[in-house]
C-alpha cells in the first residue's frame, strides 16, 4: 500500500512550468489563481518556505522557488537552482518587482546577493525580506547577530 502510493507520487509530482513548484499538473493552483498580481515576484529556496509566507495573508503575488540556495562549497552553483528558468521568468516583461526571501544563512545571504545583481543588471526593481527582532522577543532573549541586523536595518517611524 505504502510502496505503490509513493510509486504514483513519483509519477504524478512535477515542477510547476511557471514557479518550479512542486504539483501534480503543468502549472499549480497558485499560478492559476487570477486574484494574485502577477507583477509581483517572491523567490524561496523551498516548497516550506513558500507555504509559510502564504500562511502569512500578506504576499498577493506569485512564486519562484529555487529548490535549493548557492552552496559553492557543496558544488551547488547558478544552474542547480534554476537560475536560468528564473531570469526567463522575471524578465518576462510582466514582473515589475521580485521580492527575494532566501533564508539569512550565509548561503541564503549569498543566493540573494547574486540574483539581486543579475536581475538589477538586467533593469528589474528587486527587494530583500527584511529581517529584525521578532514580534514578541524580548532583547535580552535574542541574539547579537539579529539585534545587529535590526539596528542597521532601522527605520524612522
Amino acid at each position: 500500500m505504502l510502496g505503490r502510493a509513493l510509486s504514483q507520487a513519483v509519477d504524478r509530482v512535477q515542477h510547476c512550468a511557471m514557479c518550479n513548484t512542486f504539483t501534480e499538473h503543468a502549472v499549480c493552483e497558485t499560478c492559476l489563481d487570477t486574484e494574485r498580481n502577477p507583477a509581483l515576484l517572491c523567490v524561496v529556496e523551498t516548497p516550506g518556505d513558500q507555504l509559510m509566507i502564504e500562511q502569512t495573508l500578506t504576499f498577493k503575488g506569485l512564486y519562484f522557488v529555487l529548490m535549493g540556495r548557492l552552496s559553492p562549497l557543496d558544488g551547488i552553483g547558478p544552474k542547480d537552482i534554476h537560475l536560468d528558468k528564473l531570469i526567463s521568468r522575471a524578465t518576462d516583461g510582466i514582473v515589475q518587482e521580485v521580492v527575494l526571501a532566501t533564508n539569512f544563512t550565509n548561503e541564503g545571504e549569498a543566493t540573494a546577493h547574486y540574483i539581486s545583481e543579475t536581475l538589477k543588471a538586467r533593469g528589474l526593481k528587486v527587494s530583500r525580506l527584511a529581517r529584525g527582532v521578532p514580534v514578541g522577543g524580548e532583547l535580552e532573549y535574542v541574539d547579537a547577530g539579529t539585534i545587529a541586523r535590526a539596528m542597521l536595518d532601522r527605520r524612522t517611524t
